[in-house]
């Protein structure tokens, strides 16, 4: 997104806190957005936030995590500063703050001395998969009601749920809404910070477990039919490297049509001509229960989702 001389000035920071595989692909899916467009023009003011990140922070725990981080990153240096061991300093210098730990170390990273007062105020995107709002707030403010919260000046916590192509700025993220709704500027920048990575859509609270089972756990799934698809032109004398490469591009060029307008039963049944190949191999696929088996692998996944925060004691002892 283009920056003029004054939002530049009166840029805000943004820090990812818990820099693992999920935080660190949004990272450098945004870093390497921001540097694509800055010099080209913004036409599409309406949509903007008055004021956008400009630099970041990178919170990680172990000084290993930060020298990979500071190699993987290293075209953006001069934006990025890294934190090694002191989350507060680098969420206190933060206006936004991803978090992206674990579901199970939401407690012990939010209940550290000085979290508390460095979110004051600032707005919390979590990416924690089966991680409500309800339990982030419980760590943060026990025995507070979210009005309260919000009264108070608290932390505004926010769910999102993206996936590990935001590396290559392909992600599909889904935004929790918010009940009352978030003030516009507000849901401005957080539309901005992962229209950056990919596509967003915004759902109830109550979808974001199926949601995470989609869109998080999807890369895996569609990685294992890609495999099937290249071990199977692999058996028939295609060389794996051509063939992993056309199963990619087979797969990315089916879901541009899909993404484009065309129904997945009409283009399937486009390309199955009578007496055809791809019929007779679609047919393998039914009687083997591909599409069933796929489709249970999402329902698992949901609910292995929703268990996911559960267990996790708050700092008041309540276990969710």
């Amino acid at each position: 997104m283009a920056q003029t001389s004054s939002s530049s000035e009166k840029g805000l920071t943004l820090a990812v806190l818990g820099c693992g595989t999920l935080g660190t692909a949004i990272l450098s899916g945004i870093l390497d957005s921001v540097a694509d467009t800055k010099s080209s023009s913004e036409t599409d003011t309406e949509t903007l936030p008055s004021r956008l990140p400009t630099r970041f922070n990178a919170c990680v725990k172990r000084p290993e995590s930060g020298k990979r981080l500071k190699s993987e990153l290293s075209a953006h240096a001069s934006s990025i500063t890294v934190f090694e061991n002191d989350n507060a300093s680098g969420v206190k210098d933060a206006d936004v703050v991803i978090l992206a730990c674990k579901p199970w170390m939401v407690t012990p990273i939010l209940s550290a001395p000085g979290i508390k007062d460095a979110l004051q105020g600032k707005l919390l995107l979590s990416i924690l998969a089966g991680v409500p709002v309800e339990q982030i707030e419980g760590v943060l403010y026990p025995h507070q009601a979210h009005e309260d919260i919000i009264k108070s000046g608290g932390a505004t916590v926010v769910r999102v749920m993206p996936s590990t192509a935001s590396k290559v700025r392909e992600s599909m993220t889904v935004i929790a809404t918010s009940t009352p709704a978030l003030p516009t500027e507000q849901a401005k920048l957080i539309d901005w910070i992962f229209t950056r990575v990919g596509k967003v859509t915004h759902l109830p609270p109550n979808q974001m477990d199926a949601c995470t089972a989609l869109c998080g756990s999807g890369p895996a799934f569609m990685a294992l039919v890609l495999e099937g698809l290249a071990d199977g032109a692999v058996a028939m004398g295609v060389p794996r490297a051509e063939a992993q490469m056309m199963a990619a591009q087979t797969m990315r060029g089916t879901t541009g049509l899909v993404l484009s307008g065309e129904h997945p039963a009409i283009l399937r049944e486009r390309v199955s001509t009578p007496g055809g190949c791809t019929i007779g191999g679609s047919l393998v696929l039914e009687e083997a229960g591909v599409r069933g088996t796929i489709a249970r692998a999402v329902r698992e996944a949901t609910v292995v989702a929703s268990q996911l925060g559960k267990g996790v004691q708050g700092v008041n002892g309540t276990r969710w």
